[in-house]
């Protein structure tokens, strides 16, 4: 069981917003108990007990840890899926014509940019999550906008299937921001003579990695997971860093070897980089966001010639592309 766990996912905050549900998984922190034990405590029928403890187990707030079996008789054990529980949430405007957009986003610099030239004609919140959880914020509604760059291994396409299985009953603008290079991050002069992900297969070097749902974090997955590396045996493999930056300051510090992150942020640190791929970041949002008078300034900003050419000044990025539209109709 993990030490502890954030709670950023809204079924998650629904589960424990429930002050019933609160008290049950109060109780599961303390240790194991059956949904009768449960039911004796609240004094409470089983039935209404299960409904909840279900709820919790949904949420990924609590499982089934063991499973008793007495002659004929069955007691199943649920207990909390950490030793405690911190609340982790975004709170905005109410989304509507006029309001300020908020953008959910993966690490990167030229949504910095963007946001900063847009702060006067059209203001974007910029929150930092990984990839896929900026695609599930918006779904929930804590966002309007989404930064990702999640590759489909099996369809070789960004963004698009991810979009429209989240998204199955919207409709759907992916707008690209840039293209971008990532690699391995290293120490200056590589001492290690890192070439590839082999390297880190094998074992040896202390990585810095990204955090679960990250763009960055699955392309690795992905690629040590094509190589039937065990990645329980890499250390430092189970970090959870929000940016690129922080792996680069992991490394700069000494307390990596190596990680996987774009070379713009190895650049600023003066690091050594060794280029892996090519990616596309885009800005997806639903078609209505997109209609927003709001989101069409943010867009005419970053179809601009000084934008683009401001952007291609970042180390490993291309403009090449900037504002290309996929729709992905319902």
């Amino acid at each position: 069981m993990a030490a502890a766990h954030t709670i950023e996912r809204l079924d998650a905050l629904r589960a424990v917003g429930d002050p019933h549900r609160l008290q049950m998984l109060r109780l599961l922190l303390s240790g194991p108990m059956t949904i009768s034990m449960i039911g004796s405590r609240l004094d409470r029928h089983p039935a209404w007990v299960r409904h909840h403890v279900k709820v919790l187990e949904a949420a990924g707030l609590a499982h089934l840890a063991e499973v008793r079996t007495t002659r004929n008789f069955t007691e199943k054990f649920y207990t909390a899926t950490a030793a405690a529980f911190t609340i982790s949430m975004s709170i905005r405007a109410e989304a509507a014509p006029g309001s300020p957009l908020v953008a959910m986003v993966s690490h990167d610099i030229a949504v910095e940019m963007l946001a900063a030239e847009c702060a006067g004609c059209s203001p974007m919140a910029v929150l930092v999550a990984g990839s896929l959880d900026s695609l599930i914020g918006v779904r929930q509604g804590l966002a309007d906008i989404a930064g990702c760059h999640l590759l489909d291994a099996e369809s070789g396409q960004y963004n698009a299937p991810y979009a429209r299985h989240i998204f199955p009953d919207r409709e759907m603008v992916l707008v690209t921001l840039a293209h971008r290079e990532q690699g391995l991050i290293t120490a200056p002069g590589n001492p290690h003579r890192i070439m590839n992900v082999d390297d880190l297969a094998e074992g040896g070097l202390r990585v810095a990695n990204r955090k679960r749902g990250s763009g960055t974090r699955l392309w690795l997955d992905h690629a040590l997971a094509s190589r039937s590396a065990d990645v329980r045996a890499i250390v430092g493999y189970d970090s959870a860093l929000a940016t690129h930056t922080e792996v680069a300051e992991a490394v700069a510090h000494g307390i990596a070897d190596v990680g996987l992150g774009i070379a713009a942020v190895a650049e600023r640190y003066g690091l050594g980089f060794v280029p892996l791929f090519r990616e596309r970041y885009d800005l997806v949002m639903p078609s209505d966001i997109y209609e927003r008078e709001e989101t069409h300034r943010l867009l005419e900003r970053l179809n601009t010639a000084a934008f683009k050419h401001a952007v291609s000044t970042i180390p490993g990025y291309e403009s090449a592309g900037m504002g290309d539209e996929i729709r992905l109709a319902v």
